[in-house]
């Protein structure tokens, strides 16, 4: 669950916030001038959303190297000769 807060709020309330997002999981997405610049999470949250990340952009570069292999065994390849002209190796 999400919890709006402004900068200015935030400030005098920031150990209850804390003691919040510590024990009770919560989240607040912190505004300033009505617009939000940041959010606060427990660690083991951020943590959590970065594996979860990780996991899916692994999957992603997985999906690219079956589809180049499998466009290798039908032959759409490119010889090193065409790749150092087209980016001017030597």
């Amino acid at each position: 669950m999400y919890h709006y807060i402004t900068l200015k709020e935030l400030r005098p309330k920031l150990p209850k916030v804390i003691e919040k997002i510590d024990t009770a999981l919560e989240r607040y997405i912190i505004s300033k001038h009505g617009e939000p610049i940041a959010i606060l999470l427990a660690l083991d949250d951020f943590e959590s959303l970065l594996e979860t990340l990780n996991e899916q952009e692994d999957k992603e570069n997985l999906k690219r190297i079956r589809k180049g292999i499998q466009e290798a065994k039908k032959g759409k390849t490119v010889d090193w000769k065409s790749v150092k002209k087209k980016y001017h190796l030597s």
